[in-house]
């Protein structure tokens, strides 16, 4: 250890804790009705298990696997799976140590070797270093914050998923759960249902480093086109690549490769053009509203049938030809109109649920870039 100011000193963890694995078990034996859970990453549970092999405050770093170099907090008895270095003997407020953990996560996720089934090797672990307050004090005021900031983050989520789980419940309750059984609607292919249905560019375009966005998948798995993006193009490869998707608003974009199944409904007029791997749907609007487009497509029905159209099996891939083919039940105008009102005040409501949960994180990382640096 080295004493850098009187405050704070730089640390190597294995000097701090003693860093131990887990232990394998048979996860046949995992079931959701046994008392104890099973930890096997630095994420979540993956099971349930009739014993514990760990109690009390745990801090723990995922050892391989997809979650690799991943940071958890568990104040319980559970067992810890063999992929899971857990810290025991902590010289440190257990807590704090996490977070000043969690502070480092990109750090410690560079120390992972391996493609196939990434590591982090216990001896390379232990040596790594970081920066912590001395006072035990100062350490517990400062988890006791960013343990408040993170509460606040997690009920905001909360909040946002009921919002989401409402929205689906009043289009179960207005339209049903297989509305192709209940012979009320007529049920069409969405090529009968659009003007439009095609991708983004096949062909890369010469990208800019500012001008109009470019957008790739990612940009529309949380079902809302977001246009934070490090591509750009020009306005005349704008003008050029706008022939093939004549965006407007009202129109879908839905992924297809990869996080396939994710509509998005473009909300603005705001000028962006996107990869191949996005459809682009251009609804008939004497046929269709936006909004409940969008919800019949994230329907059971809906998912359903894009789950059974995915084609390959290293890189799943929704076809533009499988795409054509989805049927969806086709209500009254008035009462789409009718669910995309209701689902319009909803989003005000989430809208304002939204700017608190980005406040509260844009709080939560100036605290640990305050604490931690």
């Amino acid at each position: 250890m080295k004493t850098e100011n009187g405050k704070w000193k730089t640390v190597r963890l294995g000097d701090i804790c003693i860093l131990e694995k887990g232990q394998q078990i048979d996860t046949s034996l995992l079931d959701n009705s046994k008392p104890y859970r099973y930890i096997n990453g630095g994420i979540k549970e993956s099971g349930y298990y009739d014993d514990f092999n760990t109690s009390g405050e745990s801090v723990l770093i995922s050892e391989g696997g997809a979650s690799c170099g991943y940071i958890n907090y568990v104040n319980e008895n559970f067992w810890c799976g063999c992929h899971c270095y857990r810290l025991h003997d902590i010289k440190l407020f257990p807590k704090y140590l996490f977070h000043a953990l969690k502070a480092n996560q990109q750090r410690i996720m560079a120390l992972r070797t391996g493609s196939a089934m990434p590591n982090i090797q216990k001896s390379t672990i232990q040596k790594f270093e970081l920066k912590i307050q001395e006072d035990t004090e100062t350490q517990k005021q400062i988890a006791a914050q960013l343990d408040k900031c993170t509460q606040i983050i997690a009920k905001h989520k909360q909040m946002l998923q009921k919002y989401d789980t409402l929205i689906k419940s009043r289009f179960i309750e207005m339209f049903g759960d297989e509305p192709t059984e209940n012979g009320k609607w007529k049920v069409e292919k969405l090529e009968e249902l659009c003007k439009i249905i095609t991708d983004g560019t096949h062909q890369p375009p010469k990208f800019t480093t500012s001008g109009i966005p470019f957008l790739f998948v990612s940009n529309i798995a949380g079902n809302k086109i977001t246009y934070e993006t490090e591509k750009f193009i020009s306005e005349e490869t704008y003008t050029e690549l706008y022939k093939r998707t004549p965006i407007e608003t009202g129109d879908i974009l839905l992924s297809t490769v990869g996080s396939y199944g994710h509509p998005a409904i473009v909300e603005t007029d705001k000028k962006f053009l996107f990869q191949r791997h996005i459809a682009y749907l251009k609804p008939k609007v004497e046929l269709l509203n936006s909004v409940y487009f969008q919800s019949a497509l994230l329907s059971p029905l809906g998912q359903k049938q894009i789950e059974e159209r995915v084609k390959g099996i290293a890189q799943k891939t929704l076809n533009l030809s499988e795409i054509r083919k989805i049927t969806i039940p086709v209500p009254p105008l008035e009462l789409q109109n009718d669910f995309a009102a209701f689902v319009q005040q909803i989003d005000k409501s989430e809208f304002a649920v939204q700017k608190s949960l980005e406040k509260a994180e844009t709080l939560y990382k100036s605290l640990m870039q305050q604490y931690f640096g």
